[in-house]
């Protein structure tokens, strides 16, 4: 989305970054043959473009989590190698089957934790943002086995702050992080409120977050691109290789503007570089025990990791809260 530039500062390795009239920041960079500002490095190159409209990555993100921004990155995402050794999977599923079914999975994706769920015997409904990812689901999914595909019960493009499915379920499970990508009280406290609303009575919830780690957020060194990841070949010959960066980070509204980043190689030699811009919203263990008991929950357990390790164990680990509708 098209937004004017009103003014400029410098991060804390001084690259230049746009301030737009959205409120969203922007790095920008001349680095060839990647990106090419030549006007970026001098201030009256950057006078020069005061008014100027910038694509705002992250206007388009919302709460999709800018999956749908780019056709990439639901065409690459199954290909990701660590995604396909999250541990995240056989937990969710074991969950499912000790609770039982009907399962309201939000932030479903492209079915990496649906499927699985579906192919352990438990009926599913996932809801997502994102129709690109959706797309990808349904293709996974058509290539089960019939008794799978009916455990499907819905695959539903809706918004995880307001959404009415019509229905209640025993179990809601958000995996993965979906809900850090809502980045105000207000957005948090809508999600929680339709999810309350879609539970059975003493129905559960599981809240999957990432624990904040003060070390991490504070090292410089993550402004920078960091973590390489093994690389991936998709059937047409691109190799691709991803690796990560904080654009930017917002220690007072507890914000984290991330890029993904992905080296494309074609098979001639051919070179680009794609980024998947998303924004996301830490929350600390008993901020987020607080806004499940404004949401008329009792946390039941607290987890570090998915092999239940009790919170507090494990440093650094996740925040995997087990809730229950009071």
């Amino acid at each position: 989305m098209q937004r004017k530039i009103i003014d400029y500062h410098q991060d804390e390795v001084q690259d230049w970054v746009a301030d737009l009239e959205c409120g969203h920041k922007q790095h920008l960079r001349h680095d060839p043959p990647w990106f090419n500002r030549p006007w970026v490095v001098s201030s009256e190159g950057r006078r020069s473009r005061l008014g100027a409209p910038l694509d705002c990555k992250l206007c388009d993100t919302d709460a999709t989590g800018g999956y749908d921004a780019e056709a990439f990155i639901a065409e690459f995402y199954d290909h990701v190698v660590p995604y396909a050794h999250r541990q995240d999977v056989a937990f969710f599923v074991a969950m499912a089957q000790r609770i039982g079914g009907p399962v309201l999975e939000i932030g479903c994706g492209t079915g990496r934790v649906l499927i699985p769920t579906a192919q352990a015997g438990v009926e599913i409904v996932g809801l997502d943002a994102s129709p690109r990812m959706l797309t990808v689901c349904q293709a996974n999914l058509a290539r089960q086995p019939e008794a799978v595909q009916v455990r499907v019960k819905g695959l539903v493009h809706g918004d995880m702050r307001q959404f009415d499915l019509g229905q209640t379920f025993g179990l809601v499970t958000m995996p993965f992080r979906p809900f850090q990508h809502l980045l105000t009280v207000e957005d948090q406290l809508a999600c929680l409120t339709a999810v309350h609303h879609h539970l059975a009575d003493g129905g559960t919830l599981i809240l999957d977050l990432f624990n904040p780690s003060l070390v991490h957020l504070l090292d410089h060194r993550y402004l920078r691109e960091y973590g390489e990841e093994p690389a991936f070949v998709l059937a047409d010959g691109r190799r691709v290789v991803r690796r990560h960066r904080q654009a930017s980070r917002d220690l007072f509204r507890q914000v984290l503007d991330m890029e993904l980043l992905y080296y494309v190689t074609y098979p001639g030699g051919h070179q680009e570089r794609l980024v998947h811009c998303c924004s996301m919203r830490y929350l600390f263990r008993f901020e987020a025990e607080h806004l499940l008991a404004r949401c008329g929950f009792r946390v039941a357990e607290v987890f570090a990791d998915y092999d239940k390790s009790p919170f507090g164990t494990k440093d650094p680990s996740e925040l995997i809260i087990v809730a229950r509708k009071a």
